[in-house]
This record gives structure tokens, C-alpha cells and sequence, in this order.
């Protein structure tokens, strides 16, 4: 099913992938059919076990999406039960060399044999070293995306990895994450990076495809909202 991924991506499409933030298979089912293209299923910073990928991912694909999942390693076991539980694709972490990145490639054909062709491979470039090297690294090929994670990159950098409400990431940060996805399309690979409402178009102007975010936003954001709107109606009533 995740060929439809890769149909997306090589035609230019963007491709809207949303953290569910929390454990449930119905609101992964719910994000696919309020327009997200495929959930992320977090097993580095998130608590997902092996069976809680296997039914959201499962419910993510009943409601025409997909579930790609961050292992919380590059052991070929973590891959393997990953892929094994239903993931249509691994977002694997710390791809800092060119040889790092070769070995994830062995690791996840050896997973999936027969079927590597229909999953997702990113990799995820995260550190300076990983832009130091990423000539080298674009050059292995089999992995489908690019991913540049801001967050690490930042804390490598000697940044804070988190942004603050209404912030905005150290300015060569910024820059760099430019730089970074600008040298992917360059190379004719695919790239993908984290956005936020106020940047999104910029990335994507930058060659970012595949497009991650969060769900708990969309949540404050809809409840702040709701609650500036019912304010005024509230004091009207307060008055009377």
C-alpha cells in the first residue's frame, strides 16, 4: 500500500505526516480522514510498543493513510519488528555518515525482502556531522527520503532542540535547514523536514516534500480559538 507513498513523492506532491502525540489507533484513523496523508508513530521519544504500531498503523490504513514509525534504534531487530508489526515505512534516526547510512539500507531489505519496494525508507540528517557528510550520504541509494530534523540539528548546533510558543529556532539553525533541504532537491532526492503553520510555505519554496507535524497543536490551537470566540458572547451575558 505504501507504493502510493512513493507515487506521491516522485511526483512532486507534498506529503502531510501528523504525530498523533498519544497512543490510539481512532485518532490515527481520524487525522487520515481529516486529510493527513500517513501518521507518525514515534518509538524514540514516544512510548508505542510493537503491538500499539500494529493497530495504529493498521487503523491508519483502514482509513486510506499510512503508518511510518521512528525506531528507537538502527539495530536490525528494532527495524525488523518494526516493519514486521505493520509499519508501511521507518523514519530510522542519526543517519551521520555515509556508511551509517548503507548499513540501514542492508538492515531494512534484509526486514523485508520481498517487500522493501512497497515501504518507506527515511533517513534522518540531525546532526553536523550528518550536513558534513551529506554529499556522501545522498549518494547510497535506497533510502527514499531525506528527512532534516531540526531539533537534534539545533542541539548539535548548540541550541536548545525545543522552541518556545510563538518562538522561533536560533537563526543559523534556520539557515542551515535551508541550506540542508536546498542541497536534497539539488541532488534529485527527495526531502522532508518539521514545519509549523507560519513556515510551512517557506519550506516547502525550500524543497521540503514530506511535511511533519503534530497533532496536539491542531488541538490548542482549536481550543484557544473557540475560546476567544466565546468570550465576548460570554461578557454580553455577564452584563445582563
Amino acid at each position: 500500500m505504501s507504493t502510493s507513498l512513493h507515487q506521491r513523492l516522485a511526483r512532486g506532491d507534498s506529503v502531510l505526516m501528523v504525530n498523533p502525540n498519544h497512543i490510539s489507533p481512532t485518532l490515527c484513523e481520524k487525522l487520515v480522514r481529516s486529510g493527513a496523508d500517513s501518521v507518525f508513530i514515534d518509538c524514540e521519544h514516544g512510548l508505542a510498543s510493537y503491538e500499539d504500531i500494529h493497530h495504529m498503523a493498521k487503523a491508519a490504513r483502514y482509513a486510506g493513510g499510512f503508518g511510518i514509525v521512528r525506531p528507537q534504534n538502527q539495530e536490525r531487530s528494532t527495524i525488523t519488528r518494526c516493519l514486521n508489526a505493520g509499519a508501511d515505512g521507518v523514519m530510522v534516526p542519526l543517519i551521520h555518515t555515509a556508511e551509517i547510512a548503507r548499513q540501514v539500507v542492508h538492515t531494512f531489505r534484509y526486514a523485508v525482502p520481498d517487500d522493501h519496494a512497497n515501504k518507506l525508507l527515511v533517513g534522518m540528517v540531525e546532526s553536523v556531522e550528518a550536513v558534513r557528510n551529506l554529499d556522501e550520504i545522498l549518494a547510497v541509494e535506497g533510502i527514499d527520503v531525506f528527512f532534516v530534523g531540526p531539533g537534534d540539528l539545533s542541539q548539535s548546533m548548540g541550541y536548545s532542540p525545543a522552541v518556545a510558543p510563538g518562538k522561533r529556532r536560533a537563526q543559523p539553525v534556520l539557515d542551515l535547514v535551508d541550506e540542508t533541504l536546498q542541497r536534497i532537491r539539488a541532488a534529485g532526492k527527495v526531502a522532508g523536514t518539521l514545519v509549523v503553520r507560519q513556515d510551512v510555505e517557506h519550506l516547502v519554496s525550500m524543497g521540503a516534500q514530506l511535511l511533519y507535524y503534530h497533532a496536539d497543536p491542531f488541538v490548542a490551537e482549536g481550543v484557544s480559538a473557540m475560546r476567544q470566540l466565546s468570550a465576548p458572547a460570554t461578557a454580553a451575558l455577564e452584563t445582563h
